[in-house]
């Protein structure tokens, strides 16, 4: 059928039989007089036309033929006769009815508005009639009013409210192209002289605020004149519904009213729904669930742009206040019966109830005369009083199970609020796993692709699955494959948001304990997925990697993360590739609740139980500190969004913080943690450091170094960090200071002041050295507190220095003070070193004070750090140079004095002699148990470090030596010589101390005479062969000293090569 141009067809034929039939019962009378009293004669060859063209297009489009033969019927009632030929011509050839309504007789509106009610088209009245220019539209309107009011009918009086009631749930459908043909026709059948005679070059129709008000007024009028004639009482209740519903809609209700709960809003359709399938004589009895549900939501959905005068809105108060008091008892006996529950009754008390509400809002908030307040205070207790006998109605509520299938049509049809009814959908745990609730989350899947819809269908699927059962497993996999198609679908931000809502839920083990069963694979899929992972970790598969475990993530977070966190660890340059996959989901930061630290974060907590106590190797550490850097520091790929999912003091506080303690296994690493942190995030705008209590931190640090000051004291497994991690501590305490002083104002003058004093009153209780590493940190505000017995070397200016008595420092100590303070820093050195008091002139002076130089360095060396011994021997040399300390030589080591220039190398040999005698020292029986063989090993490290420094200083000479001595001869020979006496001082050492701690001495050894051997070839003609043999077996007399055998022998043959015989 083809519905759009209006041409003959076989449907027409129909319908023009229909009319021939018609206009022979009534001959010889015309159809054009027709009478309403007549219709019952000759009406029902065209109602049974039309209801036959009706079933023949049942499969078809049924409802918009017949609008289209309503269509037709009208234009040709409005139709004007034509004035000549010429006229017939034109509307020819212009008019879209022309050759259709010729089929139809002359016909006038009483056969329009009969036919109207006989096929009971209340809807498709006024849409027609809505869709009619203004002035026709009310001038229509009227007619039918008239219509009604002769010889009213109990049929006119339910076709009147049933068009009534249309017209207020009327939306205009701009997009109908056979409701803008009729609009079309209408203007051009208007005269000319008309203001609407122009026809429109668009369809237009906004119904609700140019047309609608000022008809429900005419209805409204209607009703008076038909009022007399409303005897039934279903319609008595439909008429005082329809009255309440105009009056609260168009008159009382806010402009912006608000919407309706959606719980609500499928209550009120189920109860509509429900009302209609119980009362067989209702019109939608029969109808398919799809169509009361388009239906009833037009009923519960009614809203208005336009209000109603208020002369009209007044007439309506006191209209209603009439009826309520002439039908009220009546109502109330029939409502409060068995038989008064149905849908007519149900939408009166409902109606009534909204009216109600809405009258006391408009009572309390409207300025009104005292007649006006008055009307309205009497028509509310009116209502309220009736409403309060009739509660019945309301309450008695029986869906079954329609309410179910009512959302699941709203879905399935996409109609409104369908997106609202989802969440229902998905949510409810009576409906799940029915056939019709697979089969419509299967049918609309597309419509799940939301983050809350998808995480509530997860509860809802869990719940049920646990708490029923008896469902099929592979129903419960079905469901799960969709609601996982659905999660696969969504952006990564949305992903993030189900995460987040699975980790609130479930905790770490997410989906894995409610469907444990569909899990079944999971490990498997997990292996899988890693392995390609990580065999094939590139930038390009970065977003197929993301989606991959963003399913694994919402099953199983915790194994998923901590696999992760392992492979990261594990796999060799794979750590850069598992943090970027890690980072596009922040949902990982969600906080645990249960655990006892409830600032700890999930992924933090993954971190912790499955890396930190279990790095094996170095390697193994080193990407574990990459990971950490890039877990806080993410690179940002294109096209995926990621996010820090570690704050730099959440990772101080977690992975560091507890660990400062000589005794922690992990503090060597925490140190590592530290320092990456600290620079890593230096440039930040705001001081995040705040956040974690920086002077605690600071405190904390200082604890640490204190505990170094008894390092060879405490027991082995307490000393979990070597003597050269305290150059680590440091760096970290001086780079802390500098950041928080750098970020001063950003404390309160007060705070700042306050926290200075507690961290200085903390700092008493730490080794007086601690403290001194904070001069400059505390400068201001608290002078340098030393042992008094150092101002008894140094001239110290009291207004930045103060004396302490300190245990352990009594009279005679104050070098060993000065030497600890040389030891903290350059600066400090340097400052000790112009304060120092010793008369160079007095020989005997320099001497005492070699003596206790000696004496103290013997007790300062075995604690310090490599990098507080560099600061000593840099000082040593200084002392040197400007003759404050006197070293003297002994010739031991030699057969025969040299005729050599030793001038060169004086401060070398001065150093090399110092170190012996300091080691002589240490060994001698009042000083060999002071520390463990661990101690001997740090001495002899510092030791090496610094002859070696000492050896590349005499290569240095020795190769600038003529030049920068301005003599003509070389130094080769003077060179030899000390490359001599720095070996046997070395051997010295070796024979003094045990043997497990000497191979780095011993290496030291072999290099000494490497480099011996080396400048000897280099120059054959310095020595005579004599001299070489003499030399040699010098040489080998020294190494006869060293055990093992092996490093004897090794020893002693490479002194064989020196000069072979």
């Amino acid at each position: 059928m083809d519905l759009g141009p209006f041409n003959i067809c076989e449907e027409m034929t129909v319908l023009h039989g229909g009319f021939l039939l018609a206009e022979q019962l009534y001959r010889p009378k015309a159809l054009a007089n027709l009478t309403k009293s007549d219709w019952e004669l000759v009406g029902q060859p065209i109602v049974e036309a039309l209801r036959e063209i009706s079933s023949a297009t049942a499969l078809s489009q049924p409802f918009a033929w017949k609008k289209k033969a309503l269509i037709i019927i009208w234009a040709k009632v409005l139709q004007p006769c034509p004035d000549n030929p010429l006229d017939t011509e034109t509307r020819w050839q212009e008019d879209v009815f022309f050759s259709v309504g010729n089929m139809i007789p002359t016909i006038n509106h009483t056969v329009l508005f009969e036919l109207l009610k006989s096929l009971e088209a209340s809807g498709l009245f006024i849409q027609l009639l809505m869709a009619l220019p203004t002035t026709v539209c009310r001038m229509e309107l009227q007619r039918f009013l008239e219509h009604m009011t002769i010889n009213t009918s109990s049929k006119d009086v339910a076709f009147f409210l049933e068009v009534w009631w249309e017209m207020m749930k009327h939306k205009g459908n701009q997009q109908d192209p056979l409701l803008s043909q009729f609009r079309t026709m209408a203007h051009k059948y208007l005269p000319s002289s008309d203001e609407f005679s122009h026809p429109p070059k668009r369809f237009k129709s906004d119904p609700d605020v140019c047309t609608t008000v000022p008809l429900l007024a005419m209805l409204l009028n209607g009703l008076k004149q038909i009022q007399k004639r409303i005897l039934c009482l279903r319609m008595k209740c439909c008429a005082l519904a329809n009255l309440a519903d105009m009056l609260t809609v168009f008159a009382l209700m806010e402009d912006d009213p608000q919407e309706l709960s959606v719980t609500m809003y499928l209550d009120k359709l189920a109860t509509v729904i429900s009302l209609w399938n119980s009362d067989a004589r209702n019109p939608y009895h029969q109808q398919a669930l799809v169509e009361k549900v388009k239906e009833a939501e037009r009923d519960i959905s009614l809203t208005s742009l336009a209000k109603l005068p208020s002369d009209t809105v007044f007439i309506g108060f006191e209209f209603m206040h009439s009826l309520l008091q002439e039908w009220s008892e009546e109502l109330q006996v029939v409502l409060n019966s068995s038989q008064g529950i149905h849908y007519d009754s149900y939408r009166l008390c409902d109606s009534l109830t909204s009216f109600s509400q809405n009258l006391r809002l408009y009572l309390d908030t409207t300025s009104l005369c005292k007649e006006e307040r008055q009307v309205v205070a009497e028509l509310a207790d009116d209502v309220k009083d009736f409403l309060g006998k009739t509660s019945k109605v309301l309450n008695n509520k029986d869906f079954g199970d329609i309410t179910a299938s009512i959302a699941m049509v709203i879905i399935e049809q996409k109609m409104d609020r369908h997106v609202e009814m989802c969440y229902i959908f998905a949510s409810e745990k009576k409906w799940a796993f029915t056939d019709e609730w697979v089969a419509c989350l299967f049918n609309n899947r597309a419509l799940f692709r939301e983050p809350d819809l998808v995480l509530r269908l997860l509860e809802t699927v869990v719940e049920v699955r646990i708490t029923d059962k008896a469902i099929p497993q592979s129903q419960i996999k079905q469901v799960i494959n969709l609601i996982l198609e659905c999660y696969a679908d969504l952006s990564l931000p949305d992903k993030n948001k189900v995460l987040l809502g699975v980790l609130q839920c479930w905790g770490r083990k997410g989906l894995s304990e409610g469907l444990s069963a569909y899990l079944e694979s999971f490990q498997e899929d997990l292996n899988m997925t890693f392995n390609q992972l990580t065999q094939s970790a590139s930038e390009q598969g970065l977003a197929k990697a993301v989606a991959s475990v963003a399913r694994l993530m919402i099953l199983h977070p915790e194994i998923t993360v901590k696999k992760m966190c392992s492979l990261a660890v594990v796999n060799l340059g794979t750590h850069r590739f598992l943090a970027q996959i890690l980072t596009a989901f922040p949902a990982l930061r969600f906080t645990e609740e249960q655990q006892s630290n409830s600032s700890t974060t999930f992924v933090v907590s993954c971190l912790k139980e499955t890396i930190w106590t279990k790095l094996s190797t170095p390697k193994e550490e080193k990407q574990f500190l990459e990971l950490l850097n890039c877990l806080m520091s993410p690179v940002k790929p294109q096209g995926i969004p990621v996010a820090a999912l570690l704050e730099p003091d959440e990772v101080l506080v977690e992975f560091v913080l507890p660990f400062l303690m000589l005794g922690a296994r992990e503090v060597d690493l925490s140190l590592r943690i530290f320092i990456q942190t600290l620079e890593a995030n230096v440039c930040l705008d705001e001081c995040w450091l705040q956040t974690c209590s920086p002077f605690p931190l600071i405190f904390s640090l200082c604890q640490l170094l204190d505990s170094f000051s008894k390092y060879w004291q405490l027991p082995q497994e307490k000393r979990c960090l070597a003597l050269e991690g305290k150059d680590l501590v440091i760096h970290i305490l001086e780079l802390l200071c500098e950041i928080i002083l750098a970020n001063a104002e950003s404390f309160s003058p007060d705070i700042w002041v306050k926290s200075l004093s507690w961290l200085h009153r903390k700092l008493e209780q730490l080794d007086w050295t601690v403290g001194l590493r904070l001069k400059n940190f505390f400068e201001g505000h608290f002078k340098c507190e030393v042992p008094a017995t150092l101002f008894e070397i140094c001239k110290l200016s009291e207004a930045e220095w103060t004396s302490q008595v300190h245990p352990g420092y009594g009279p005679g100590t104050g070098l060993l003070a000065w030497m600890e303070c040389c030891s903290i820093s350059s600066g400090i050195s340097e400052q000790m070193f112009s304060v120092l008091v010793v008369d160079v002139g007095n020989p005997e002076e320099v001497r005492l004070f070699s003596k206790g130089f000696l004496v103290a360095l013997v007790q300062v060396m075995p604690w310090c750090s490599p990098q507080e011994w560099q600061y000593l021997y840099q000082l040593t040399k200084r002392l040197l140079e400007k003759q404050l300390l006197h070293v003297p030589y002994s010739l031991e080591y030699i057969q025969f004095v040299p005729l050599l220039n030793l001038k060169p190398f004086a401060q070398e040999l001065q150093l090399s002699v110092l170190f012996l005698r300091a080691f002589q020292f240490l060994c001698s029986q009042s000083c060999h148990n002071w520390f463990p063989v661990e101690g001997w090993n740090h001495l002899v490290k510092l030791l090496c470090g610094s002859v070696t420094n000492l050896l590349d200083s005499v290569r240095l000479i020795q190769s600038v030596g003529p030049s920068a001595q301005r003599q003509d001869q070389d130094l080769t020979q003077e060179t030899l010589f000390v490359y001599t006496q720095m070996f046997c001082h070395i051997v010295h050492i070796m024979a003094m101390l045990h043997q497990e701690v000497c191979e780095p001495l011993y290496v030291l050894a072999l290099e000494i005479l490497t480099f011996y051997e080396t400048l000897s070839k280099a120059n054959p003609s310095v020595s005579s062969l004599l001299q070489k043999v003499n030399e040699q077996h010098f040489l080998k007399s020294i190494a006869e000293n060293i055990s093992p055998q092996e490093w004897r022998q090794t020893l002693l043959q490479k002194i064989s090569n020196f000069c072979p015989l």
